[in-house]
């Protein structure tokens, strides 16, 4: 592990590390099709299922995760092999039965292994499943939707100066990096109620994710892919396009990343940045008189999209006009496919999605960093849970029986910053700052973290995937912050085992392990969330985007709703609101503007 100062051209610091392997790059991931296609025991196993083109097949390259035949002595990854009729053709829907190993830096494929199913070989589905439009041609039905158009006549309402962002009383730096994609820093906002501007986070980005299949058989027990450690979401991001990536006014930032020989690549629109209208602020209707007062909300919204061998993951950063951050990842792409046996059948493990092609059951749980200031540097985590009151029905206490309230438990070390979801009680946890406390609630200013789309990590204890994964164990890791701690399930993530006190890489597991004070201190946060994937045949043969997210939402931290200097509606003159089938009538604030104006 090397420092280099690039300005004087000078290594600034050399340290030996053992038992680790680096990233896979994309020029890595490369090397699997070149040298799988020409290996003769592969062009064998191909030859056996019918196939001797071997232009037409073609491999997923995945890092390995374990594999006790080679240690650290290799850099490996796996290929995961499909067959294409066409240049074009849909290659999912024609998974083959064996799996390649290959050492990335000789270049040589070291195993194929295939996979016999009552000693012999499962044939290749042939049938077609396409979804791009030279396939679907006339299939389409484009009358059925009518064009939505997104104008702001008026421009936008953020501003951009280099990697500095403004909006609607937020400011904050827009970073990107190979590992992480996005990362937000210095986020900040105005009170409009105090008529100062306070500190929210020093940093957010999303540090990890684990995709672990649930087939226990062997290739598949392989399958447990750390998109970010293991490829970095910036190496994977794309280039992003008006109009199909992100609709609206857009303002795109390039990223500049390097290559595996260090030289410098730029990818073209790789953060798109643009508002939506959010649906109803706030609305009320005074039924006695019939007053009604309503304001739209608005988001801002940065975001990226990578593409990980078969899934896409759009990774959307929205804040919106109340003082709430949320993070939504829209998974789509293609279903990790394999094929069955005439004699096999889906179940338990997987669907079959189309006929002789079977999808596995698998998970994706994500890992967001946030380095809180709320409202200053030094903050705590209270852990707060909905709970009926513990006096019975006709005590003096409870006479109804109707009583509940939050019961607010400080989380004071990092052993009990370790923490897991609770469904029956609505866990949250809220980042407050003990110094600073909100007069009317008479309690610390705070930032919750709302989060139910928690799954726990179903891989028992004791297995390769909780052991490298072990971050997935827990919703919430809270931790005091310290140079360089970034990545929860190490800096080495390729062909990790995850063991505990690993000097080169140790993880979350070992910070939280030395038990330190988490209370009124600099404290960094690790907030998992994703959602456990049964697939569907509706997700085949390409899947609709399925959304998850987690939200950061202001508690006790503003004296009043801080959305209240948004002009309502009936201020606000809407020029593209209309009826849908009528010429008649008109926005709201017709009536209104003249009498407020």
């Amino acid at each position: 592990e090397a420092v280099v100062n690039l300005t004087q051209a000078r290594v600034e610091d050399w340290r030996a590390l053992r038992d680790v392997a680096p990233t896979l790059t994309l020029e890595d991931l490369d090397v699997m099709e070149r040298v799988a296609r020409r290996d003769a025991r592969v062009v064998e196993a191909c030859r056996e299922l019918g196939i001797t083109d071997m232009s037409a097949v073609y491999f997923d390259a995945w890092a390995i995760g374990v594999d006790g035949r080679w240690g650290f002595e290799r850099r490996l990854q796996q290929g995961l092999p499909y067959y294409r009729a066409s240049a074009h053709d849909n290659q999912y829907a024609h998974p083959l039965d064996f799996s390649v190993v290959a050492d990335t830096e000789t270049e040589e494929v070291l195993a194929v292994d295939v996979r016999r199913v009552a000693g012999g070989r499962t044939q290749v589905p042939l049938a077609p499943h396409n979804y791009l439009p030279e396939f679907i041609g006339d299939q389409y039905r484009p009358r059925r939707l009518r064009p939505i158009d997104i104008t702001q006549p008026e421009g936008v309402s953020f501003e951009v100066r280099g990697s500095e962002l403004a909006w609607a009383g937020y400011r904050m730096h827009v970073g990107f990096n190979y590992r992480e994609g996005i990362v937000l820093s210095d986020v900040r906002v105005d009170d409009p109620h105090e008529g100062r501007e306070r500190t929210l986070f020093n940093r957010l980005s999303v540090v990890e994710m684990v995709v672990p299949y649930g087939n226990p058989e062997a290739p598949h027990h392989r399958k447990h892919a750390f998109d970010v450690g293991e490829y970095g979401a910036g190496f994977m991001t794309n280039s992003l396009k008006l109009g199909c990536d992100c609709k609206g006014a857009i303002h795109y930032l390039d990223a500049v990343l390097s290559t595996n020989r260090g030289q410098a690549a730029v990818v073209r629109n790789a953060v798109c940045i643009h508002e939506e209208d959010n649906g109803l602020l706030y609305k009320h209707t005074d039924f006695r008189d019939g007053h009604v007062v309503s304001a739209r909300d608005r988001r801002l919204v940065i975001s990226q999209i990578i593409t990980a061998a078969n899934y896409e993951y759009g990774f959307y950063h929205s804040f919106t006009l109340d003082g709430t951050y949320r993070l939504e990842v829209r998974l789509t792409g293609m279903l990790n496919t394999y094929c069955l046996h005439p004699t096999e059948t889906a179940a338990p493990w997987g669907t079959e999605v189309a006929p002789g092609i079977s999808a596995h059951s698998h998970q994706h749980i994500f890992s967001l960093r946030v380095d809180p200031e709320v409202d200053g540097p030094n903050n705590s985590v209270v852990q707060s849970d909905a709970v009926p009151s513990a006096a019975p029905v006709g005590s003096a206490e409870n006479p109804y029986g109707n009583a509940f309230y939050c019961r607010r438990t400080p989380l004071r070390t990092a052993g009990e910053g370790a923490a897991s979801y609770c469904h029956e009680t609505s866990r949250a946890w809220d980042i407050v700052n003990p110094g600073r406390l909100n007069a009317a609630a008479r309690r610390p200013v705070a930032y919750r973290i709302v989060n139910s789309q928690c799954p726990p990590l179903l891989a028992q204890p004791g297995s390769v995937v909780a052991a490298r994964a072990a971050f997935a164990r827990k919703a919430l890791w809270v931790v005091p912050y310290r140079d360089h701690e970034l990545f929860p399930a190490g800096d080495y993530v390729c062909q990790s085992t995850g063991a505990a006190g690993h000097a080169d890489n140790p993880t979350v597991l070992d910070w939280a392990a030395r038990d330190e004070p988490i209370e009124n201190t600099d404290i960094v946060c690790y907030v998992q969330f994703g959602l456990t994937h049964f697939p569907r045949t509706e997700d085949f043969p390409v899947m609709p985007a399925e959304p998850v997210s987690v939200t950061l939402r202001a508690s006790n931290f503003f004296q009043k709703n801080p959305a209240l200097w948004v002009p309502p509606s009936a201020l606000s003159k809407d020029a593209s609101s209309r009826n849908a089938f009528s010429s008649g009538g008109g926005c709201c604030a017709d009536d209104a503007i003249q009498s407020h104006l």
